[in-house]
């Protein structure tokens, strides 16, 4: 029976060495979402600034919110959350789709010389092509509105890299406990709606009472957001202590669901 290594290593191996294979698989996947449609990747364009439009009316115009320290814009009440909806809407397009990866793809398991494991690569090559189309959209807006961006925008990759790695982890994890159990699916479409609501998108993280702030900073996303919106609309520089953390934290949950894809894709043709 061929053994699959597990080992950090091979991960950023098979990463590098498959390479083109993945930007061909991410380019075919995002023309491919759009085929058949009139305004084709336009939609790539219009659904985030829909959104950011009805999530704009319902908080700043309905409920009255605004962020602490800032002002009654809703124009800036927007930009800010749309720093949120950037990040977050990256980890929830991976993390929703990571069950079916195997499942949506059977005709790759029966090809030995396949590499699966580059499929969560390419589910996050996807999302982050979309991530950055809306924030070419965002700097437009920001450009437009309040003027040239800070200098701490070059530091968001900075911001960003520690939840690409855990986007990986998980993805790998979930894409194949989804071949085994396909419940999976179901449970992360309710605990990604949930996480939406229990991130500082909406709101602030000092806005909350003292022991609600320590509870929603169990929540991985609420660090990326919060700094990511520093670093773009604030213009503060990231807690680069607290950063270097989530980074090593990150590290290892994506070797530990490289492993445990490694370890259990054996059994994935068998079972389908």
């Amino acid at each position: 029976m061929q053994t699959f290594s597990t080992s950090p290593r091979h991960m950023l191996a098979s990463a590098w060495q498959h390479r083109s294979l993945i930007r061909a698989l991410v380019k075919r996947e995002v023309v491919g979402r759009y085929r058949g449609s009139v305004m084709g990747i336009l939609w790539s364009f219009f659904n985030p600034i829909l959104m950011l439009a009805v999530y704009t009316f319902v908080f700043s115009v309905v409920f009255k919110s605004r962020w602490k320290g800032g002002s009654d814009s809703q124009t800036e009440f927007a930009l800010v959350l749309f720093c949120g909806l950037i990040v977050f809407n990256l980890f929830a397009e991976c993390i929703t789709r990571a069950p079916g990866l195997i499942l949506n793809n059977v005709n790759y398991v029966k090809k030995v010389v396949f590499p699966l494991e580059i499929l969560p690569l390419v589910s996050l090559g996807s999302a982050l092509f979309h991530a950055l189309i809306s924030l070419g959209v965002w700097m437009l807006a920001y450009l437009l509105l309040f003027g040239m961006p800070h200098a701490t925008v070059l530091l968001l990759p900075l911001v960003t890299l520690p939840l690409l790695l855990l986007v990986m982890g998980l993805s790998w994890a979930l894409a194949s406990l989804g071949v085994f159990l396909r419940d999976v699916s179901q449970i992360i479409g309710i605990v990604v709606t949930v996480l939406m609501f229990l991130s500082p998108i909406f709101y602030s993280t000092s806005t909350l009472p003292p022991k609600f702030q320590m509870l929603l900073l169990l929540n991985p996303m609420t660090p990326v957001i919060e700094q990511a919106r520093d670093v773009l609309f604030w213009g503060v520089v990231p807690d680069l202590s607290f950063l270097a953390l989530y980074f090593l934290c990150s590290v290892l949950v994506a070797c530990l669901g490289f492993a445990w894809f490694q370890k259990t894709r054996k059994g994935f043709a068998d079972v389908l």
